[in-house]
């Protein structure tokens, strides 16, 4: 049983990060941002939303909570994530051909999915590394 259950709870998670990824994507682009990558994947690791904000390209990580019972997602990126966060950048912009970085900026998005709420709350912090 518990196994049956465990699978259950991984299903929920994937769902809820499903639709945070999708939510996010949604409040970036009427932020005026535009969106260029969703879910870039490199043999560095992955990042949910890679989009362009005027000269900036932004890298965004999104968190989606239902409970602080672990904390909230914007504590969770960690250090070594956020290595891991600027080394995909690096390889996105050297598989993109830049010669020069342009402006870069990283953020953290997110998402507070509280009991019976179909839209979450937002948190979006702005260069935060």
């Amino acid at each position: 049983m518990w196994g049956k259950r465990k699978g259950v709870e991984n299903l929920q998670k994937r769902s809820l990060g499903l639709a945070g990824e999708e939510f996010a994507a949604k409040v970036v682009t009427e932020a005026r941002l535009r969106v260029l990558v969703r879910n870039y994947r490199c043999p560095k690791g992955e990042i949910d939303l890679i989009a362009q904000d005027e000269d900036k390209i932004v890298f965004i990580e999104v968190r989606g909570r239902s409970s602080g019972l672990r904390g909230w997602g914007e504590e969770s990126v960690t250090g070594s994530k956020q290595r891991r966060l600027r080394a995909v950048a690096s390889h996105y912009l050297l598989a993109q051909g830049y010669r020069d970085y342009p402006p870069l900026r990283f953020d953290v998005l997110a998402l507070r999915w509280k009991d019976g709420e179909t839209v979450p709350e937002v948190k979006w912090l702005k260069g935060v590394f």
